[in-house]
This record gives structure tokens, C-alpha cells and sequence, in this order.
């Protein structure tokens, strides 16, 4: 059997769709060799991202300073702690899909490869952010198309179980009283877990894959894995459903019964966010969700107080954000080496020669 090549079957001239796969397979793959290149282009990308981040925060606070927001340090701290539990056990669902993949890496390389591509989310659209996130994978050892499936994995399963939290107070929410569609959450889940199972996401997957003059992806995650990786998402998304719940509290006096409606409209903002993908990091669009899904615990219902409390959210989570990214860069060592440099090895086992 003729072994597939990057520009498609022997035999054949390859498609377009062969071609784009080709191209994706193999982008990034070779620096540009003159050395202004290199220099001009990562220039223009760190301006890029760290041009968006500074302008993202500088806004989130001048914001909260115009709303009056003062935040009470004995809820701000444990709100703190909790949103980096949040990013930690992120970073290790990520690995936990790799690893059901079949494609495995050490848990501080998943932390970095779920970390560093958080930067690129600033920057306006969310192409560069999957693309700086498969390459980052790859460096770890693990196929782009693994990566890529992963990243579909990641997606389909986040969002159900953000879903799954959200779902009741969807329901009972008064501003959705009269709407059927309430109760649509009730059958999206299950259907988003039923077609990440092999019999469906298998021949999907293979399918789209062959169209792009790919391999077929090397292991599937098994219906049970999908359903371990749910649960574990849940977790998470309660965890960041309480690391708001601090925040909100530390600005404004929410009673702790109302702290199911606080970790509901953190789910249902992540979800607007998705299908608002165009905006960097939800920027906005889940502000909004989540200020019209907090009103319901708020005095008189309010929505311009809710965009406040959502400034202040968005605001923490930035900051905690960028110290995790930054700790994690720290404390791990570099994607594509190994755990001990071969050079470096080699140069402290040098024994000097005998003189005599």
C-alpha cells in the first residue's frame, strides 16, 4: 500500500482541501532563515498580544474605578486562591485528555501548554489562539492532529458541563419564564457527550481528516473517558463558579444562598463567550451574559450593577490569570527539551584528560 505523503496519494494530484492540510501540517514548522525575519516577526507578535493585555487590563480598571468599586481584602485573597486552583486544574484536564489520546506528556508540560497560548487570547479573533496552542502541543511531542482533536475534545466537553451547571438556573430564571428553549440545556448535553463518543467522533474525525490528506487519528478517547473528563470539568467549573462568587462578595454583600446564581452566570457567560468567538477572550459579550444572569440576586435587579460585578470578576481573573501564566513559565522547564539537556549532560561528565 502507497504510504500517504503531504501532497497527498502517490499516484494522484492532491486536492485543494489535500493542499490546505499539507499547508497546516507542516506551517510553523521552518523559521524564516534570515535573521531580521525572525527578529521583525516575533516582535510584531509580542507587540501584538502584550499590546492587547496591557490595553485589556488598563480598561477592566479604569472601569472599576469609575464604577466605585473598592474590593474588601478578606474576600478578595481567598478569591484569589481559588481562581488559580481554578487555572491549575484547568491545565490538568488538558493533560488528562492527552493522556486519554493516548499521546501523554509530564504534568508540567500540559500546565505549560495550556498556559502559554492564554496570551494569544487578548489578540482579536480566536484562530491565533488555537493554532499557538497546537504548535506549543507539538512541541511536547504530541501530532497536530492529536492536538487539534484534543482541542475539539476540550471544547465540546467544557461547554457541556458549563451547560450542565447553568441548565437549572436557565430554567427557573425569570426573564426566560415564557421561552421553551429553556428546557433545550436538558437534551444538549447528552447529545454533545453522545457525539464525542468513537462510533460518532471516529468516522467524523477520520472523515475530515482523509479530505485533508491526513492519518486518521491514532487513538480515540473512549466513551468512559469522555464521561471521566466531563466530571472533572464540572469540578472546574465550580471552582471558578466560587473564585466569582469572593470577588462579587468582596464588592458587595451577596448572601451565600445566592451563590448558586453567582457560579451559574460565571458558566453562562462562558458560553456566550463561545458563540461570540470573534471577540478576544469574550471580552464584552460574556461581561454581558454574566451581568444579566447575576441581576436576579441583585438589589432591585439590577443590570448596571451586574456590569459592575462583572468588571470587578473579569478584573481578578485577568490578574490571576497572567501570575499563573507567568508561574508556570517559571517553574517549567522549556517545551521540546528534555528533562536533562543532552549538551549540558554530556559537558558535566567531561572528565579532563590525564596530564600525565
Amino acid at each position: 500500500m502507497a504510504e500517504r505523503t503531504d501532497s497527498g496519494e502517490q499516484g494522484h494530484d492532491p486536492t485543494f482541501l489535500e493542499r490546505v492540510g499539507s499547508a497546516a501540517a507542516n506551517f510553523g514548522r521552518r523559521a524564516p532563515k534570515r535573521r531580521w525575519v525572525r527578529f521583525a516577526l516575533g516582535s510584531l507578535l509580542t507587540i501584538l498580544v502584550f499590546g492587547f493585555l496591557v490595553a485589556t487590563v488598563v480598561s477592566q480598571w479604569s472601569e472599576i474605578e469609575s464604577a466605585g468599586i473598592a474590593f474588601e481584602v478578606v474576600w478578595l485573597l481567598p478569591a484569589i486562591v481559588v481562581m488559580g486552583i481554578y487555572f491549575v486544574l484547568a491545565g490538568a484536564a488538558w493533560g488528562l485528555i492527552l493522556d486519554r489520546m493516548g499521546s501523554p506528556i509530564e504534568p508540567g508540560q500540559a500546565q505549560r501548554t495550556y498556559a502559554q497560548p492564554m496570551l494569544v487570547r487578548y489578540v482579536p479573533g480566536t484562530v491565533l489562539f488555537v493554532l499557538a496552542k497546537v504548535l506549543l502541543t507539538e512541541r511536547a511531542g504530541v501530532s497536530r492532529r492529536v492536538a487539534t482533536a484534543a482541542i475539539v475534545y476540550e471544547l465540546a466537553i467544557s461547554a457541556s458541563a458549563a451547560l450542565s451547571i447553568a441548565a437549572w438556573f436557565l430554567i427557573v430564571h425569570p426573564d426566560l419564564a415564557t421561552y421553551w428553549t429553556r428546557w433545550l440545556p436538558l437534551a444538549i448535553v447528552p447529545l454533545l457527550l453522545l457525539l464525542l463518543s468513537p462510533p460518532v467522533f471516529g468516522p467524523v474525525s477520520t472523515s475530515l481528516l482523509r479530505l485533508l490528506g491526513r492519518e486518521p487519528l491514532p487513538q480515540l478517547m473512549r466513551f468512559r473517558s469522555v464521561a471521566e473528563v466531563f466530571a472533572v470539568f464540572l469540578v472546574i467549573w465550580a471552582t471558578l463558579g466560587l473564585g466569582a462568587y469572593l470577588t462579587v462578595r468582596s464588592v458587595l454583600v451577596v448572601e451565600i444562598e445566592d451563590a448558586v446564581v453567582v457560579v451559574s452566570s460565571q458558566a453562562i457567560g462562558y458560553l456566550a463567550a463561545i458563540v461570540s468567538a470573534i471577540f478576544p477572550a469574550g471580552l464584552g459579550v460574556k461581561d454581558a451574559a454574566f451581568a444579566w444572569s447575576v441581576k436576579v440576586a441583585l438589589p432591585n435587579e439590577s443590570f448596571a450593577v451586574g456590569a459592575a460585578l462583572a468588571i470587578a470578576v473579569r478584573a481578578v481573573q485577568t490578574v490571576v490569570e497572567l501570575a499563573y501564566i507567568a508561574l508556570v513559565t517559571a517553574t517549567t522547564r522549556p517545551l521540546g527539551s528534555s528533562p536533562e539537556d543532552p549538551e549540558e549532560s554530556a559537558r558535566s561528565k567531561t572528565v579532563p584528560a590525564n596530564p600525565g
